[in-house]
């Protein structure tokens, strides 16, 4: 089943120094951008991540120092990436956790503004997880019948998302779930607002999920001493926590959420006085 798209998605892998996403770097990147009505473009680009490879990351896609040596960095190819992505909504295995938390803090040391507002993301393995819990590998022969030969190529593995994606749409086309109530649905629509509601897992405030929303839609913490607690309140009542959090080994983007929260914090506080 082809993709009903209103607008462009970008399908896209990232091959990378580790799974952190606050200190690994982008070591190759592949986008398969496809247009309402079918039409598709990649671009597949090498990166210098200005780190060494560790020996555990090159035996997984087997890119090495030397092969990267001579590659633009992420700065140097960040534009020419944004403008590929365009205003694209987003898709990818495991995206949602890790490429595009990662994408985005690449982006940021980067000091290019690549605004998530008003975007999609659909992940790939979450819908896979929830339908048929496994790999990548096993997704691709599950639903298309065919062996991933070259995985951990970038290309070939967006290419394969891509492809399970559209495999996905027409095996579980009008295959119904319960929900929490006990009522039927239908969650594998081809719509990108329903898969990316479905193939969210939390409701996040930050891209890793440090900071979540509970069900009054309050940002709360989800990690640490103060789980479940209001990130508001936390700073409210232990203004060091928030310094902490500025110095310690957070990605950026998470600490755009909490800055931003300090200021709303601040505003209040000028309003009232």
């Amino acid at each position: 089943m082809e993709l009903n798209l209103t607008k462009p998605l970008a399908v896209f892998d990232l091959e990378t120094t580790g799974v952190n996403v606050a200190v690994d770097r982008i070591v190759e990147i592949s986008v398969v951008k496809i247009f309402p009505g079918g039409k598709t473009e990649v671009i597949t680009r090498l990166i210098n991540p200005t780190i060494p490879i560790p020996a555990r990351a090159i035996e997984i896609h087997g890119i090495t120092d030397e092969a990267v040596k001579d590659a633009p960095t992420f700065k140097e190819v960040a534009r020419e990436l944004s403008i590929f992505f365009g205003n694209s909504d987003l898709a990818g295995y495991n995206s949602n956790k890790f490429d595009i938390p990662l994408l985005v803090e690449e982006f940021l040391r980067a000091d290019v503004d690549f605004d998530l507002k008003g975007r999609k993301f659909v992940d790939v393995q979450n819908i896979f997880h929830k339908m048929e819990p496994r790999t990548l590998h096993a997704a691709y022969r599950f639903y298309c019948n065919k062996e991933l030969d070259n995985n951990h190529s970038a290309e070939a593995d967006a290419q394969a998302t891509y492809e399970i994606l559209k495999a996905q749409l027409d095996r579980y086309h009008g295959v119904q779930l319960k929900n929490k109530d006990g009522g039927l649905f239908t969650p594998v629509v081809n719509d990108m607002g329903a898969l990316s509601n479905f193939s969210e897992q939390i409701s996040s405030a930050d891209l890793v999920g440090h900071i979540i929303f509970n069900e009054k839609h309050t940002e709360v913490f989800n990690f640490g001493k103060y789980k479940g607690k209001s990130v508001e309140d936390i700073f409210i009542k232990e203004p060091a926590y928030y310094d902490w959090m500025m110095k310690a080994d957070f990605p950026l983007s998470t600490k755009k959420v909490i800055t931003a929260i300090k200021l709303r914090q601040f505003n209040k506080g000028s309003v009232t006085t």
